[in-house]
């Protein structure tokens, strides 16, 4: 691809980037936003870069000399020299393709370099198939199939490798074959490879065609030969233009407003642009070329022009209830651990205090202590299970998503085999499958649409619930949790962890509030038939 003076040079953040943000950061007559301070985003910022030392830490000492730093003036002499491992590679803008980057790590193999990512997020789950090795061996020349490790589906992890090949064949220094690159996680005990010309993309794609379609739309974009509109997608949540966009979108009344990203563009393609438009169709309606469910869009067009935030789209709600109820959340940092099991106890007497009890470890994780809270958590909870069997008394445990709960519920027992007290993992399971474990998100999902979300902090305050804290969210409490425990070495802050506290039981009173609304009034809400 040719280039001009006025050619953009993207990095590769911009393969994963909403398509309208990447006009308006390029475009320079949009008027840039105020960017607040953020400080859950700081805090991942410092993580990613704390992950980032500790790795190369463990590398510098295992090669010693063979590791060299490279930067934005020593990387070039280092591929000249050869140098077995490069750090902070800053590699050459390759001005014709509109190309620059940085890749965390190089590496020599033969007569050429592979690139490889240090990432703060696990990379592999348990299983079979991954081509790994041992972070501190020669990675190139003992990487195997792993008979205990499978590859976790990280596609952004393979197209910001294919960035970095990309850069590195503009070189010359790229290693021959195959194109290639590694990922070290967050576990820091094994390198990931990833052979980015297999086809295991969906139709038969592989990740470096996948990458070259997205960049040269992405500097189509960027330099002003491809329109886009805004649309609405999840990472409008945090896109410091989404004020911009969503005034736009809320003005031009579009379509996107009520519907995902893919159903929004394939409404677009089919004449339906606006929340009008989409109202007015008939629930029998068919429109050529949508996969979604219409009839549920249709609704929840019709429920945004009235205003309303859930509606039913069943003729009875209802929800598993019992005579002992107990409602959990778990508040965990990143992938790090999970360091609190918030209870909230309710129903018939069983000699238990009814009311919040916290489970939690304040050591900074990752760390042991998050055993022991677990297996308080499991015991007490056992015994609440134990009473209500005893004294005939059904039972019930309420979760709001139980995705994040049932991931610590399973690998606190692998993780931590050795505490006294600890459940085995079969244990777990077989509660996890029962029918005394109630995931409320899923009864919202199935009897309700909600035009505006349907997040707890969204669908509580339907049910009449509030939070005490104005900043409560999961994002913020990572940064109260980081000052609670003094994460990094930092000052503890006793204040925070009462904070969390406080944030966590809200959490557990609004799953109870939402269960019992849900039990009543819930039904006096309009049906979906009725707009």
């Amino acid at each position: 691809m040719s280039s001009s003076p006025s050619t953009p040079l993207l990095d590769a953040g911009v393969i994963n980037r909403c398509r309208h943000r990447v006009h308006l950061e390029h475009d320079p007559e949009a008027v840039r936003p105020e960017v607040p301070a953020d400080p859950a985003a700081e805090q991942r910022r410092a993580d990613r870069a704390a992950h980032l030392a500790t790795v190369l830490g463990v590398l510098s000492e295992r090669f010693g000399a063979q590791l060299a730093e490279g930067g934005p003036d020593g990387t070039l002499d280092a591929l000249r020299e050869g140098v077995a491992l490069i750090s902070g590679a800053v590699l050459p803008a390759d001005r014709d393709a509109g190309r620059r980057g940085s890749v965390p790590l190089l590496i020599r193999t033969g007569e050429g370099y592979l690139p490889v990512l240090i990432a703060h997020h696990r990379i592999t789950d348990p299983g079979e198939g991954a081509r790994t090795a041992p972070l501190t061996s020669p990675w190139y020349r003992c990487a195997g199939t792993d008979p205990h490790r499978k590859a976790r589906a990280h596609s952004g992890d393979q197209l910001r490798l294919a960035h970095a090949w990309r850069l590195l064949e503009a070189t010359g220094y790229a290693a021959p074959g195959r194109a290639r690159g590694g990922v070290i996680g967050l576990d820091a005990d094994v390198v990931l490879w990833h052979d980015l010309e297999a086809a295991t993309w969906p139709g038969g794609h592989t990740a470096l065609a996948e990458y070259d379609t997205r960049f040269a739309d992405r500097l189509a974009i960027a330099n002003g030969s491809r329109d886009t509109a805004p649309s609405r997608i999840m990472a409008c949540r945090r896109c410091p233009w989404w004020s911009q966009c969503s005034e736009q979108l809320t003005e031009q009344r579009d379509v996107s407003l009520v519907t995902s990203g893919n159903d929004a563009d394939q409404l677009r393609a089919a004449g339906v642009r606006t929340i009008d438009e989409l109202a007015a169709t008939h629930y029998t309606a068919r429109i050529e070329g949508f996969t979604g469910q219409l009839r549920e869009a249709i609704a929840l067009a019709r429920a945004w022009l009235a205003d309303a935030t859930v509606i039913r789209k069943v003729g009875e709600v209802q929800v598993p209830r019992a005579d002992v109820e107990v409602d959990v959340d778990m508040e965990s940092f990143g992938d790090a651990g999970a360091y609190l099991w918030g209870c909230l106890l309710t129903g018939e007497p069983i000699g238990i205090e009814p009311g919040y009890h916290p489970f939690a470890t304040w050591d900074p994780l990752p760390s042991g202590d998050e055993g022991r809270s677990f297996a308080e958590f499991w015991a007490w909870f056992s015994e609440v299970r134990r009473r209500c069997a005893e004294r005939g008394f059904s039972f019930r445990a309420y979760c709001y998503n139980e995705r994040a709960e049932n991931r610590w519920l399973l690998s606190s027992p692998e993780r931590f085999p050795d505490v006294a007290g600890m459940p085995g993992q079969a244990q777990v399971r077989r509660f996890i499958e029962s029918d005394q474990w109630v995931d409320l998100y899923a009864c919202v999902s199935e009897q309700f649409l909600c035009a505006r979300g349907k997040g707890l902090k969204v669908v509580a305050p339907v049910a009449g619930f509030s939070w005490r804290d104005p900043e409560a969210g999961g994002e913020n409490s990572m940064r109260w949790y980081r000052e609670a425990v003094g994460y990094g070495g930092g000052e503890t802050h006793p204040d925070q962890r009462d904070r969390i506290l406080r944030y966590n039981e809200d959490d557990v009173r609004a799953t109870q509030a939402l269960r019992e609304w849900m039990s009543k009034e819930a039904n006096g809400l309009p049906h979906l038939d009725e707009l």
